[in-house]
């Protein structure tokens, strides 16, 4: 049985290790860590399983445009290797995005697999008046409304916004990002 819960301290460092076997070191340098980075996410949803070993992970973020319309940008999802098929990120996908929708938030935006992402009722070409703060690859710019005319509202490149993170550490490298990348 694996269970969603919200995300705890004590599930930093089996986050973090689940990232970087999904991802690889490369995750750091996506434009979307440029939105995450030095903040608090809005939620964070963990899947652990029977034994308590985090299984899963996904958080979203807040950001907004040139005009301080809000939205959520959700990622990363990642499920550990052992536990694919078992709908763990459908789960914590459902979650998320039940959470979001209940509290009132008007739509989330992510950068990702369309296949896999439109069973969530995300889609591509929603964002055409709206940017990333480097590049991006917009065939995987997703977004889901909750809120009828959100999205079409959002204009401009889009920003951090939220809460700081006391405990993160200032960004003081330039070479982690390169405009050769794209998510």
């Amino acid at each position: 049985m694996i269970d969603i819960v919200d995300e705890a301290p004590d599930h930093t460092g089996a986050r973090e290790g689940l990232l970087d076997l999904c991802f690889g070191e490369d995750r750091f340098r996506k434009t979307s860590e440029r939105l995450r980075e030095g903040r608090l996410p809005v939620f964070a949803f963990s899947a652990i399983d029977e034994s308590g070993k985090l299984v899963g992970t996904v958080r979203l973020w807040s950001v907004a445009d040139r005009n301080g319309s809000q939205s959520l940008l959700l990622g990363p999802l990642a499920v550990d290797p052992g536990c694919r098929g078992l709908k763990v990120g459908d789960r914590l996908m459902r979650h998320a995005l039940n959470q979001a929708a209940v509290l009132g938030h008007g739509s989330v935006i992510l950068v990702g697999d369309q296949p896999y992402y439109t069973r969530f009722g995300f889609a591509a070409g929603l964002l055409d008046k709206v940017g990333m703060p480097g590049p991006v690859d917009y065939h995987r710019f997703l977004a889901l409304e909750f809120t009828p005319g959100h999205i079409d509202g959002l204009e401009g490149v889009l920003s951090a916004s939220g809460v700081l993170d006391p405990m993160a550490v200032p960004a003081a490298r330039e070479d982690v990002f390169s405009v050769s990348q794209a998510i």
